[in-house]
């Protein structure tokens, strides 16, 4: 119940609106407003446009404010003070919640993909078919064969001599004289 008032009473923090531990350091900052940017955002979200404004404002607000050293510096110190008088004892060695009210939880975890994406993925799978077809059917047109097998294994076929050779100092083996070269000089 304590936790229902809080959410109530006072606005999330930055840290908890960027899903992050207050100790994490600025590259998992970056990444994880990122992360909340491109679920946020109002061209990807499936909020109310409104909605999806003001929460993307104070993300990046939260994130500007983390991202400068000073800054965080005097949040902290505001932020340890609130909590200093907000909670009882007995509250402050319970672990804050990181999750977000608005269901999306730590750096790292996915979201579905937006209609944007989905249509990128539809774009680049045709165009590969197209070049796909485009390579094939140019290799027809010019009358290219579409399997071509090597020059030396078509000319050990054609020869009629075994591609196994025989050793030539053990009398008794019939086979294709091992003096000769398989391969026929080029002229």
């Amino acid at each position: 119940m304590a936790s229902a008032d809080r959410s109530v009473s006072t606005p999330p923090s930055h840290y908890e609106r960027l899903g992050i531990r207050p100790e994490a350091d600025g590259r998992t900052l970056h990444q994880a407003f990122r992360s909340r940017s491109k679920a946020l955002h109002p061209d990807t979200t499936s909020l109310p446009a409104a909605e999806a404004a003001r929460q993307f404002r104070l993300l990046r607000e939260a994130y500007e404010q983390l991202q400068d050293p000073n800054r965080r510096a005097a949040y902290d110190a505001t932020l340890a003070q609130q909590c200093l008088q907000q909670k009882p004892a007995a509250e402050l060695a319970q672990p804050t919640p990181l999750a977000s009210s608005d269901g999306w939880g730590r750096v790292g975890e996915r979201r579905p993909l937006s209609g944007g994406e989905w249509w990128a993925l539809l774009l680049l799978l045709l165009a590969l078919i197209f070049c796909l077809l485009l390579g094939i059917g140019g290799a027809w047109a010019r009358g290219l064969e579409l399997q071509v097998q090597p020059s030396w294994l078509v000319a050990d076929q054609t020869s009629g001599q075994p591609l196994i050779k025989v050793r030539s100092d053990d009398p008794t083996a019939a086979g294709p004289d091992t003096t000769e070269s398989p391969f026929t000089p080029l002229t």
